[in-house]
This record gives C-alpha cells, structure tokens and sequence, in this order.
C-alpha cells in the first residue's frame, strides 16, 4: 500500500507555521555551527565549546569529583574522563585524590583554566547585554520560555 503523501505547501509567510518551523530549522543549524567553532580565551589559547563547558561545569571554587563533572555535562564517565585528559595535558585542569575516598578523583582549575573561565563568563556577560539592548525583559522571559519548551519537545 502506497504512503500518502502530506500536503505540503511552501508559503513563507511571517506568521505561518511553515516560516516558523523554516526559522526554528535555520536557529538549530547555526547553534550547530557554533558548537563546532573554537574561540580564544586569553592565554588558554583556543577552545572548543566541549571544552569550555568542561571548564564551566567544574567552577571556580574547589573543583568537583569526576562522577559529578560527567553528571552535569550529562555525559558518562569515560567521555568526562577524555575531556579532562585532553584539558589537562594543556594545563587548565588538574586532577587530584579526595581527601577521604582513595577511589574518588578531584578535578580542580588551574590558574590558567581559571582565566579561562572568568574569560567565558564575561563572554556571556557582554552576549546577555547585547540581549538587553535589542529586546525587553519580558521579550528575553518569552523568548527563554519558548527556548525551554523547544528543548523539552527535542528530548523526546
């Protein structure tokens, strides 16, 4: 039995749910785009975006244990552990013993990996004050709201 095929039209009008699923489509392959382009931050050099949310997720206070670094990148503990083998060989990251678990590892920033995230924190400083030059607050509240809803649906 042949497969019916939808009707679909083409009509890009602002407005209609063509356009908006086209503009959604278009937002989700440049979010891509940037996910795979490094950017410099100070004198860690270059970073991919893996790599500074590794950065990110460990902090800048006394850094973390391996197992919860791979639960808040959401990823297991192999893939973590590779991250931070490739982060420590460049020195941002060292690793450690915790103080009272002789199976448990610490992973802490350098003073370099440091830079480096105070470096992506102003980096979303000035993107979140370029937001609030072009949009009110209540557009960036819808706008979040609608970018949570989206993130919900595509998990499923």
């Amino acid at each position: 039995m042949p497969i019916a095929k939808p009707d679909v039209t083409f009509a890009y009008k602002i407005g209609d749910s063509m356009s908006a699923s086209h503009t959604i489509g278009q937002f989700i392959l440049q979010i891509r785009r940037l996910e795979r382009q490094p950017r410099s931050f100070g004198n860690a050099g270059e970073l991919t975006p893996s790599e500074i949310h590794v950065i990110d997720a460990i902090g800048s206070d006394e850094g973390c244990l391996m197992s919860d670094l791979a639960a808040r990148l959401g990823v297991t503990k192999g893939a973590a552990t590779q991250l931070v083998a490739r982060l420590e060989q460049r020195g941002l990251i060292a690793r450690g013993p915790h103080p009272t678990d002789a199976r448990a590892v610490i992973v802490s920033l350098t003073a370099l990996g440091q830079e480096a995230f105070y470096l992506h924190a102003e980096m979303h400083q000035q993107f979140y004050n370029q937001l609030r030059a072009q949009f009110s607050e209540t557009e960036i509240a819808a706008f979040e709201q609608c970018l949570e809803t989206l993130c919900r649906m595509l998990k499923h």
